[in-house]
């Protein structure tokens, strides 16, 4: 029997874009009863760099960290938040939601009665009617929360099974099937979701002028769904059909009317107008009465209706160019390997190449990378030589004789500088990490970090990248017990990152 003051441990994970109303999503969690409250609280900003000019709203409390992603969309936002805690399960929350003040209280409960086998917990999304009108289109969309599945809007997770599948797939960067995604491959592993008790609210989104227009890049995403997942994933999370066809029968009528014209058909052309003109018209009458009789809501319905058909169309088309081959894949793009006990055995300030060994199972790692086209890169530190005591050439000649040694990696990055410097670069700062992930051509949450101490694991969280420790005689018990991940040496920690592809 569970023991009723079992509190679980968790962290939240909120990827924003500087909505104003995040202050008053961090309100309640942030002043939970100590006995509910969250171990961690993680902002993920992920504002594009040259948007992003001030200061994030609610985000002064000191419980709060924070990291950036730099507008890569959610799913890499998502993915940096998880990656960077340590606690059992992470809650995701979108910057748009309210939780109740009694939210983290009924998490508490959620979280307390989920058994072995279930994945996570879902909370109920809530979303408030309009006074006195019928919704626009823009509110129906905010409305369907209500009725979606697996959704991130209130979604708790366990790590292990995060691990387990490599998280979120990154290559989804709109807020549209990155969520859907990641439900179907928990359950092709063997776990379950379900719904929790707990409610949190989700305002009405503003109506914004043709916003359905912007919609329609989702049937790209539409496309890599279905490589990933097979022609019948709509049906798996219980969703209704897409209207692709008919709107690929609507965009191909007036096409044949020119066609028709062309060819000295006018009676031809004039009819696929004239079809093509009724199904527009009814296309634009259904979703007039479904809104409410507002002159300007009419208006967008009637000019949207006209040119969401061929939209959806040409987004489905460069869907299918974008991902004509794409297959799963695991979750991390690069692997970043500690050099210095971990590729090799730890002598220190080794300026001599004869004297480098391999540690087990370092060759096979690199080789297990380059087999499920992973990046290789080594991040070490080097105050060796900031403290006078080797030089940068004899680093180079010891990383050369480990190129042979083990496979030649794709980058080489070093701190050369000593901690009293307070470089930005020497771990567990981030500074290395993420300059070799930009360096490789992909984004810090895309790379996972596998070292020997604490300090390797504490730069992959700061950078948002995922860490796993391989311990060595030298690895403090206290490292061990706080690393988010262990692995038993360098290839099991390898083996862990591609599986999540294979899932």
């Amino acid at each position: 029997m569970m023991d009723p003051e079992y509190a679980p441990e968790y962290a939240i994970v909120v990827p924003t874009v500087g909505r104003p109303g995040l202050a008053e999503l961090l309100r309640p969690v942030l002043e939970a009863p100590e006995e509910s409250a969250p171990s961690d609280v993680v902002v993920v900003d992920d504002r594009p760099e040259d948007e992003a000019t001030g200061p994030l709203p609610g985000i002064d409390d000191p419980r709060v960290r924070t990291l950036r992603t730099g507008g890569r969309g959610p799913a890499t936002a998502r993915q940096a938040g998880w990656q960077s805690c340590t606690a059992p399960w992470i809650v995701f929350l979108d910057d748009d939601v309210r939780p109740p003040w009694d939210w983290a209280h009924r998490l508490r409960g959620d979280l307390r009665s989920v058994p072995r086998g279930v994945a996570g917990t879902q909370g109920r999304i809530v979303v408030p009617r309009p006074e006195g009108r019928r919704p626009t289109d823009s509110e129906r969309n905010t409305i369907a929360l209500e009725r979606a599945r697996w959704i991130t809007a209130d979604l708790a997770l366990r790590r292990s099974a995060l691990e387990r599948v490599g998280g979120f797939d990154t290559r989804f960067r709109r807020a549209y099937r990155e969520d859907t995604d990641l439900a179907l491959r928990l359950e092709d592993a063997g776990f379950r979701l379900r719904q929790g008790a707990r409610v949190c609210v989700h305002p009405l989104a503003e109506g914004r002028p043709r916003a359905s227009l912007s919609a329609q890049r989702g049937n790209a995403d539409d496309v890599l769904m279905r490589h990933l997942h097979g022609t019948r994933w709509r049906e798996r999370v219980e969703e209704p059909r897409g209207t692709l066809r008919s709107h690929l029968i609507t965009t191909a009528l007036p096409l044949a009317a020119l066609a028709a014209t062309v060819k000295g058909h006018p009676r031809l052309a004039a009819a696929a107008g004239a079809l093509w003109a009724a199904r527009t018209v009814g296309f634009a009458a259904r979703r007039i009465v479904a809104g409410p009789a507002r002159f300007d809501e009419w208006v967008d319905m009637a000019l949207t209706s006209v040119a969401i058909p061929p939209l959806a169309v040409w987004y489905r088309g460069v869907g299918e160019l974008r991902y004509a081959r794409a297959h799963r894949r695991p979750s991390v793009r690069a692997v970043l390997f500690d050099r210095d006990g971990t590729l090799v055995e730890d002598v220190p300030y080794n300026g001599d190449p004869d004297r480098v060994v391999p540690r087990p199972g370092a060759a096979e790692a690199v080789a297990l990378a380059r087999e499920h086209g992973l990046a290789v890169a080594v991040v070490t530190n080097q105050s060796g030589i900031g403290r006078k005591m080797i030089t940068e050439e004899d680093v180079a000649a010891v990383n050369r004789r480990i190129d042979r040694l083990i496979g030649p990696v794709d980058l080489w990055s070093l701190c050369p500088h000593r901690e009293e410097d307070g470089c930005s670069c020497r771990k567990p700062r981030p500074g290395m990490v993420v300059g070799a992930a930009w360096a490789l051509g992909v984004a810090p949450a895309e790379c996972a970090v596998v070292g020997d101490i604490g300090a390797d694991v504490e730069a992959a969280a700061a950078a948002g990248a995922r860490g796993i420790l391989v311990p060595t005689p030298r690895t403090r018990e206290e490292e061990v017990r706080g690393a988010p991940e262990v692995a038993e040496d360098p290839f099991a920690a390898v083996s862990r990152l591609v599986e999540g592809g294979r899932t």
